[in-house]
């Protein structure tokens, strides 16, 4: 059995709640990178291959949903989680749902055992993970 740690991108243009997350999560287990946009999300992907791909929604530059959706392009089996906290979100999640992607979203502030609670379900290997379960739901899915 493998001993790696799951593999986490953290995006948002926040800096210091990119910075807070990957701080806890990196503390609770995970290997995580922050980073403050998109295009710098897609750019990691690449190369660091996370697991999940945890993105604010409104960033300047490109949005969560398209970084999200160009994500799972490059990387199919790495799972979404978007959050916000503003209401404008709704619009984008409706055109991302008429184009076949459905992302979950949680609203900030998010509280970080609700967050750790949320990714350990869907990492599999975890103690407590009920991967295939909700195999689906931090990921998209095309119809």
């Amino acid at each position: 059995m493998s001993e790696t740690k799951p593999r986490v991108v953290v995006a948002d243009d926040e800096e210091v709640i990119a910075n807070t997350l990957a701080m806890i999560m990196n503390q609770s287990g995970f290997e995580t990178h922050a980073v403050y946009s998109g295009e710098e999300a897609l750019d990691i992907v690449q190369s660091f291959k996370p697991d999940i791909l945890i993105s604010d929604v409104i960033m300047q530059g490109i949005t969560g949903i398209e970084t999200a959706i160009k994500a799972r392009a490059l990387l199919p089996s790495c799972k979404i989680l978007l959050f916000s906290g503003q209401a404008c979100t709704a619009n984008l999640l409706e055109e991302a749902r008429a184009h076949g992607h459905e992302f979950e979203i949680l609203t900030k502030p998010v509280h970080p055992s609700d967050l750790l609670a949320r990714m350990r379900a869907v990492i599999p290997g975890q103690p407590g993970s009920r991967a295939s379960a909700t195999e689906g739901m931090l990921s998209s899915s095309r119809s």
